[in-house]
């Protein structure tokens, strides 16, 4: 895991799939059929959010790490 970001994953019943969510980083979401392939395609997301964020010369937040929306 290259980035800290905190990463949430849940069973989404209506989508049928493992959602997994970074709050920290703005829509940044994948999904998968199990959790380990929702945390893979997810990482692969986040890679692409940040590129995004840089080409358009955006701020990147830092990781903060736990939870804190709760």
């Amino acid at each position: 895991m290259k980035h800290k970001f905190e990463i949430i994953l849940y069973w989404s019943k209506e989508d049928e799939a493992v959602i997994a969510e970074v709050p920290e980083l703005a829509g940044c979401m994948a999904d998968g059929a199990n959790y380990n392939e929702a945390l893979i395609n997810v990482e692969t997301v986040i890679e692409q959010w940040i590129q995004t964020a840089k080409d358009l010369g955006r701020d990147i937040p830092l990781p903060k790490g736990k939870l804190m929306y709760a």
